[in-house]
């Protein structure tokens, strides 16, 4: 199906304890070119991502952003150094015993002695976060390629309406040539008449001289590998491969022709419908600029 590069999707899932977001967005780019923001702990997802996006993205300027929110206590691990804590307790009901003072020991003042509770970080585990994340990013991938799906569409009716109306504009400058030449010969036929005065006129001469011209106009070459061209382009856009660059050097032969009959052509009316053409393949142009 034909994609736009334009594309957003996001997702968001907590799996395992995180709060995961992934958003993947894209613009035109020639090429196909990754970026990521990722959290500086978890630098080590900017290969994974560009790996998971290369092949379901061909062109575009694509970035990725992901943040990772660890939900409370999830991230640190708690214990209790009991030889220490004990240490303490034994201190201080010795004192107690000495001092004869009332016995209020709880387990609140054992949060008061330092050393008595050790916090550590818990380590990551690589792949099993890279799982997680890569879970949400499939469901963002799905959304943005479904925008990039939906555009792709919208640019596809647009261009081949566009290219239906060349054809058309074919036509007319394929019924008109021919008449040009005919209005060149009664021209001539007439100037000659005036020139020489008289009725008695080398209808051969005038045959060659028109035949001469016609060949110097003649666009049918040019009509007929135009209207080939409208086909290739129109029959892309039923392929299921990426086609931006096809289309490009397409519409760069289409332009091509469109020029060759312009320079051709005398006549004032081929001439408006050759800048009408020229305006709809420049139309053209634009659109599948934007099409991977």
């Amino acid at each position: 199906m034909i994609k736009s590069m334009t594309g957003y999707g996001r997702a968001q899932q907590i799996i395992d304890g995180r709060d995961i977001l992934v958003e993947i967005r894209s613009v035109n780019h020639r090429y196909f070119e990754f970026s990521s923001r990722v959290p500086r702990a978890y630098g080590y997802l900017d290969e994974k991502l560009k790996s998971f996006l290369q092949g379901k993205v061909n062109r575009g300027k694509v970035e990725i952003a992901v943040t990772i929110n660890i939900i409370e206590g999830k991230d640190a691990l708690i214990k209790v150094n009991k030889s220490i804590a004990k240490g303490y307790i034994d201190a201080l009901r010795e004192v107690n015993e000495e001092l004869q003072l009332r016995d209020d020991l709880s387990l609140s003042n054992l949060l008061r002695f330092p050393d008595t509770f050790n916090i550590q970080k818990n380590v990551d585990d690589e792949e099993e976060i890279w799982n997680a994340v890569s879970e949400v990013a499939s469901e963002a991938l799905e959304k943005f390629i479904s925008m990039r799906e939906a555009e792709g569409q919208r640019l596809k009716k647009d261009v081949l309406t566009r290219s239906g109306y060349i054809l058309e504009n074919v036509a007319k400058v394929e019924k008109l040539s021919p008449e040009t030449v005919e209005n060149y010969r009664n021209r001539l036929y007439q100037k000659l008449k005036e020139v020489l005065e008289s009725t008695d006129i080398d209808t051969q001469r005038i045959l060659t001289e028109a035949a001469i011209f016609a060949d110097k106009i003649a666009v049918d070459e040019e009509t007929v590998r135009l209207r080939s061209h409208v086909s290739q382009l129109e029959g892309l856009f039923d392929s299921d491969e990426a086609i931006g660059r096809k289309l490009d050097f397409i519409v760069q032969e289409m332009n091509r022709e469109v020029n060759t009959i312009g320079s051709k052509c005398q006549d004032v009316n081929i001439t408006k419908i050759v800048v009408e053409m020229k305006s709809e393949i420049e139309k053209i142009r634009e659109q599948i600029q934007n099409i991977e």
